[in-house]
């Protein structure tokens, strides 16, 4: 069983365990004789957002690279998709992101990507991991790296250009766009990607000082782009995560438009144009029964994965689906992308918008959201629920009484210290009081 790797990728506090200076160069060590072991001298692409430990994990890591006898490429400041794109395109070994996504800025993590630019799979990570143990078993303690290799901006603007030629006819004439890059690694990006589609596009949450990334801003907060939407009276909103491997939107009405929505937006396009293979969509356990029912109007059929956009893409890949992803904003279209990638389901989306003649709001405008409720329990272990008498009760009370009227979802979060409580539901009141009650015998029994 893996103990570093979560569902995505390694993370934690930057400066302890797993993320010290210690275990870093470890992994550094372990992941280039891995590759070694393939290919001599390994060649390894390096990307980071914009926290303050990114820079010292970025050169510890590399050191560690260096000394297993791989040679790092570094992109500095840049998105996990353009990572991926890169990876793939210049046929590096593997592709490293320094990024904790839509933690706070004291974690940090370390995503991996293979050379044909996806996530590793469960049992690579497991090896490497295994790997990884066995550095740090031998392993005297290691000063913490502070000068990394110098940065090629050149990966920047290729991926620019990659994103552009996605949408060749893309014109936001006559519209007002606000941006929100989370202070994240879409600052370095979205500036430059927007400014010749035309339009008035006004990038806000731009200016991270390494600590700001997800404050009060980006897709953890979308109500602040829906807010400013509305306040300058613009005819969309985006907002990215810290790593711009997920996007949410902002109606004309300042109204939040979640992934769901997306996928039931970008499904009915694909379709309309005969790019819809097997008229299917990959959701997850957390997608709305509402986004269901659209798309069976639509003569669309939705399939579940696990929680996590690498389980969407797997089953993608499976069932042979085009379109794929998550409420949160993770996006997969099959054939452009080999990750979720925010800026990519951006343009597509207003590439959707803009040949339609409609507007956001127009697009979706039958999507019938039930009732739905998420909290997040913080937890000082992750013991199996259905091992705990109450916490199981509860969960079991909820099934029986909502029956076919709802849904219940009860997992913990891959990548912190959470157990997530989702119930969906027609009757708001049964909702709230299931979710409630559940939530307070986890906390009760496991809670912090």
């Amino acid at each position: 069983m893996k103990k570093l790797f979560g569902t995505d990728g390694i993370r934690a506090v930057a400066g302890q365990s797993p993320l010290d200076s210690t275990t870093v160069y470890a992994i550094g060590l372990a992941l280039a004789q891995i590759l070694g072991a393939k290919t001599q001298r390994p060649r390894v692409l390096l990307g980071m957002d914009t926290r303050e430990s990114s820079e010292w994990i970025a050169a510890t890591l590399t050191a560690g690279l260096d000394a297993g006898g791989a040679s790092v490429e570094n992109a500095g400041v840049i998105t996990t998709p353009a990572v991926a794109f890169l990876t793939h395109t210049h046929g590096f070994a593997a592709g490293i992101v320094i990024s904790a996504s839509h933690n706070p800025w004291q974690d940090n993590g370390i995503k991996l990507f293979g050379p044909d630019g996806y996530k590793l799979p469960d049992t690579v990570e497991l090896a490497i991991e295994e790997e990884i143990f066995r550095k740090l078993a031998s392993a005297t303690s290691v000063t913490r790296q502070t000068v990394a290799p110098t940065v090629n901006d050149a990966d920047r603007a290729e991926y620019v250009r990659f994103l552009l030629a996605a949408v060749p006819g893309l014109s936001l004439d006559g519209k007002r766009i606000v941006i929100d890059c989370a202070n994240g690694a879409a600052s370095s990006v979205a500036p430059q990607l927007f400014s010749g589609l035309g339009g008035e596009v006004l990038i806000t949450h731009a200016s991270p000082d390494g600590r700001n990334i997800n404050e009060v801003c980006g897709a953890l907060h979308p109500e602040i782009v829906a807010e400013q939407v509305k306040s300058r009276r613009a005819s969309m909103g985006i907002t990215f995560d810290g790593d711009a491997d997920r996007a949410l939107f902002a109606d004309e009405f300042g109204r939040v438009v979640n992934g769901d929505a997306v996928l039931l937006l970008a499904a009915r396009d694909l379709q309309s144009r005969g790019l819809l293979t097997n008229s299917t969509v990959v959701a997850t356990t957390m997608s709305n029964m509402g986004l269901e029912a659209a798309l069976k109007r639509s003569g669309i059929g939705m399939l579940r994965a696990a929680v996590g956009d690498k389980y969407v893409l797997e089953q993608m890949i499976a069932t042979g689906a085009a379109l794929g992803g998550e409420q949160s904003g993770h996006i997969i279209f099959s054939g452009r992308s080999t990750t979720g990638d925010g800026l990519l389901t951006a343009l597509l989306l207003l590439d959707v918008v803009h040949r339609s003649g409609k507007s956001l709001a127009e697009l979706i405008a039958d999507l019938k959201v039930f009732p739905q409720v998420i909290l997040n329990v913080k937890v000082r272990e992750k013991k199996p629920l259905e091992g705990i008498p109450t916490v199981a009760a509860a969960i079991r009370a909820a099934e029986v009484e909502l029956a076919d009227s709802g849904r219940v979802v009860i997992r913990y979060s891959g990548t912190e210290a959470l157990a997530r409580v989702m119930i969906e539901a027609e009757s708001e009141p049964l909702m709230r009081h299931h979710a409630d009650t559940i939530a307070a015998a986890i906390r009760t029994e496991i809670g912090i």
